[in-house]
């Protein structure tokens, strides 16, 4: 006999379970009902205890009013993990702000685009120049595995409003086709990819189905997307750790330290200015949201 599996109940309280429709505004101006279950289930998947996730939503539904911004309602919940749950929940909870936080440009975006190919097995180059049949290429990542050549487009958006479009669709799949056809063996790519920390609009998407353009976006496709890759590897940008201020990670960056995984001496801490009395702290946080 097939058991079916029950999902979960919501710790949510009756009460928030049938508020009222609130509407709230999310980045791109869109707006949607108020779902405190969708907010429980991210704060579980950030690891935060079900005493925490419970007076976090009883915080939020207190200061929830029409239009409130979606990036509100996280920075209510980001700094009660922050301030009182253990310290790799606050770091996990604030990966897609912190995946933000890796630019202005999309240079280190690129780095840790490859960073998180090559967690799960792929060969990765960024900056690569290639020659197709028609025009030379810079491909942002360049990628290798099983014999499959992957030349990557990747779209790098400074805040969750801003979504890749049709437009950036046609141009990588012209790119790729141009460099699958070419008779420079070395330059020759197997399939072409545009990924983005974002989304897709539904165009994009649309043309992508027709033409064999992969897509990858921060949750697109379902439960294959950029977020899914990163916590499967446990490649978590070194933008997610709490411990370092912004301008200590912007020198790191600098650097090419893309990952915190890679923040694991106290000698590289020092070099980089963090006083020796908040490197244990610092080095504790990285380990257990990073496993390092």
């Amino acid at each position: 006999m097939t058991t079916t599996q029950q999902k979960a109940p919501s710790l949510a309280p009756r009460a928030m379970l049938h508020h009222p429709h609130i509407l709230v505004t999310k980045a791109d101006g869109e707006q949607e009902a108020f779902d405190p279950a969708k907010l429980e289930h991210s704060l579980q998947l950030s690891g935060a205890s079900s005493t925490m996730r419970a007076r976090i939503l009883a915080h939020v539904m207190q200061e929830l009013r029409p239009n409130m911004m979606t990036e509100e309602i996280y920075h209510h919940a980001f700094e009660i993990l922050r301030k009182e749950e253990a310290a790799p929940v606050a770091a996990r909870y604030s990966i897609k702000r912190a995946v933000f936080a890796l630019g202005p440009s999309g240079f280190p975006f690129e780095q840790f685009l490859a960073e998180v190919l090559r967690a799960h097995g792929w060969k990765a180059q960024t900056g690569v120049a290639l020659n197709g049949r028609c025009a030379p290429h810079e491909v942002d990542v360049f990628a290798e595995k099983d014999g499959r050549r992957i030349g990557i487009e990747a779209k790098f958006h400074n805040d969750a409003a801003g979504k890749t479009d049709i437009k950036d669709a046609l141009y990588v799949h012209a790119r790729y086709e141009d460099l699958r056809a070419t008779p420079d063996v070395s330059s020759r790519v197997d399939e072409g990819w545009l990924v983005t920390n974002t989304r897709f609009t539904r165009n994009a998407i649309r043309y992508a189905q027709c033409s064999g353009l992969s897509l990858i976006g921060w949750d697109y496709p379902h439960d294959r997307g950029l977020l899914t890759l990163i916590e499967e590897a446990r490649v978590h940008p070194l933008t997610c750790l709490t411990t370092l201020s912004e301008s200590e990670k912007h020198r790191l960056l600098d650097q090419r330290i893309v990952l915190c995984k890679h923040v694991q001496t106290t000698h590289l801490l020092q070099e980089f200015g963090i006083k020796p009395d908040r490197i244990p702290k610092v080095l504790d946080e990285a380990r257990q949201l990073c496993g390092i």
